[in-house]
């Protein structure tokens, strides 16, 4: 999907001692808490987001570990979670409309300053949307990833 980041990390940390350090922990970032959980046989960093003050898109992020000799892969991937994920399909849906009813309305010959202020509405919304997405959800996978190197060891 659109709102999913997968990272892929080589560690000469072990599987145990990297679970260890991950499970049963909590990461704190933005006032949210993030908690460390195993789930079928990799770690899951899921928000608490009853603590939450206001509609906030949180990202649900799954540590997958693979050893491989000496070394480990490690695959962190987030996606947003299913409650969350409404809303911003809807936005960028509505958005991606209208500046394809801007791009209609020029190529038909209509009115161009509609045309206009439609394609600058859309581009408009879509860019506040991605700054926005990139104060918040991304922010918040970015440091969930800065929390799980930190406690990995890189050969």
């Amino acid at each position: 999907m659109i709102f999913t980041r997968t990272q892929k990390y080589r560690s000469t940390t072990p599987r145990e001692a990297l679970k260890t350090r991950l499970i049963g922990h909590h990461v704190k970032i933005h006032n949210m808490d993030f908690e460390v959980v195993e789930k079928e046989q990799s770690l899951r960093i899921i928000p608490h987001a009853e603590q939450a003050e206001g509609i906030k898109t949180l990202p649900i992020t799954k540590v997958e570990m693979k050893e491989e000799g000496n070394k480990m892969n490690v695959v962190v991937t987030s996606k947003m979670r299913k409650l969350d994920l409404g809303g911003p399909l809807l936005i960028i849906i509505f958005s991606s409309f209208l500046i394809a009813a801007s791009v209609i309305l020029m190529l038909v010959g209509g009115e161009l300053k509609i045309s206009y202020a439609l394609l600058g509405l859309g581009v408009g919304i879509l860019l506040l949307f991605f700054v926005r997405m990139q104060m918040g959800y991304y922010d918040y996978i970015r440091k969930i990833r800065s929390y799980i190197e930190s406690q990995m060891d890189f050969a």
